[in-house]
């Protein structure tokens, strides 16, 4: 991979960055897909033992035949993208600016299997909001950062990157571009990461946006956590005296547990996967396999049905991970995390919180629970489409909820 920067002094500058993959990578990438040694066809007829083999043999097709990254590096080159050094790591961003002056800064984090490809589509509808339909009292100025070890961000060669620093580093990059009061947004590792600026509480922090609550009462994750295999029999042991709502958060907190074997490799053993360095289909293969709800929809997209993902959408991504070799350095992050993904984390009460339940999320956030996390909650909506990656998914749902969540803040 090749891109090309300004002078690159090692101070708190920010740095013009462009994306230049140059034409060699590229046939690299093909030549390698066109080389993959085949598994044979899974031995039930779903997707109980991951992607299935039709889905990725389609993917690879389109990927090696038809695909064309220069579409999506075009993409990318038209928003202005910057480089800063932060605790001795560059850290790659999107800074966009919206023309009305009143606009509130918004800095949005991406999550896992995910970077900044999942954001493309909200810059426009957050920075420039009446060319979509809405008001100009809804504008923002967009951060978007690729997370360490992710994208073109810098790979931490020690430990120490986990949620909390990066939280802490958002917090100094809005504070280094200028921002004396902002809001933060996130889903899946965003999601974390947001939640712990809320923790932090920074005084520039005027509120959080999430899509991925960690909204779960201890007692019930710490269940789930403990039953991965089923033996512990924790949907058995779960209190009294739970809402509808709240059962049915906890049916699906037990699948998701169940079901988390990327998770778990990677929180443990993150340099095993280096093969994932060298089969951009076997890289394919673990990215897609996230959540159920997310693989099917990827699935129905490769067989041809319309979707609110695209084959491209997909593949941009993937490729991402691929010409930047981020799939292990990506990994660490599960490694150095120490929260669980869905358990409260303490958001502090004077931090207001707006949260947006997808139906196809991982687990649906019941209100009780949502009140319960974030003393300050301002809003709490439930959407009738949508899952776990929202912003690229569904991006006009959540810009309208973004909006309306940070609404009351302007």
């Amino acid at each position: 991979m090749a891109v090309k920067t300004e002078a690159r002094p090692r101070t708190a500058e920010i740095r013009p960055f462009t994306v230049q993959i140059p034409d060699a990578d590229l046939a690299d990438l093909r030549r390698r897909i066109a080389a993959t040694r085949w598994p044979e066809k899974e031995t039930v007829p779903d997707q109980s033992q991951g992607p299935q083999l039709a889905t990725v043999q389609a993917l690879a097709r389109y990927w090696e035949k038809e695909y064309d990254w220069r579409t999506v590096e075009a993409r990318l080159n038209a928003v202005p993208q910057f480089l800063t050094e932060i605790d001795g790591l560059d850290i790659h961003f999107i800074h966009v600016r919206s023309k009305h002056e009143d606009a509130l800064p918004l800095i949005v984090t991406h999550g896992w299997p995910g970077s900044i490809i999942e954001q493309l589509k909200i810059i426009g509808p957050l920075t420039d909001p009446t060319a979509h339909g809405a008001s100009a009292s809804d504008a923002f100025h967009l951060v978007i950062p690729s997370m360490p070890g992710y994208g073109f961000s810098g790979k931490p060669t020690q430990p120490g990157w986990g949620p909390e620093h990066i939280a802490r580093a958002w917090t100094e990059l809005m504070r280094r571009l200028g921002y004396t009061r902002f809001v933060a947004q996130g889903g899946d590792w965003g999601a974390i990461i947001t939640d712990l600026m809320g923790v932090q509480a920074p005084p520039e922090l005027a509120g959080i946006h999430v899509n991925m609550p960690g909204a779960v009462p201890p007692d019930i994750d710490a269940l789930f956590q403990s039953d991965t295999t089923g033996a512990n029999n924790a949907s058995g042991k779960l209190p009294s005296g739970l809402s509808p709502e709240e059962r049915r958060a906890c049916e699906q907190l037990d699948f998701v547990w169940k079901h988390v074997a990327y998770g778990l490799i990677m929180a443990t053993r993150p340099q095993t996967l280096t093969a994932l360095a060298d089969s951009p289909v076997g890289l394919a293969a673990f990215l897609l396999d996230h959540d159920a709800a997310s693989l099917a929809l990827i699935s129905r997209v490769f067989a041809g049905q319309s979707e609110g993902l695209t084959r491209d959408d997909v593949l941009d991504n993937i490729t991402l991970f691929w010409l930047t070799n981020t799939a292990v350095s990506a990994g660490r992050l599960y490694a150095e995390n120490k929260l669980s993904f869905f358990a409260t984390k303490g958001v502090s009460p004077t931090v207001p919180v707006a949260v947006s339940v997808f139906p196809d999320e991982l687990y649906q956030a019941p209100r009780s629970w949502a009140e319960q996390a974030y003393p300050q909650l301002i809003h709490y909506n439930k959407l009738d489409r949508g899952g776990h990656f929202a912003a690229w998914e569904q991006p006009r749902l959540l810009s309208e909820e973004i909006r309306a969540g940070f609404r009351s803040l302007r």
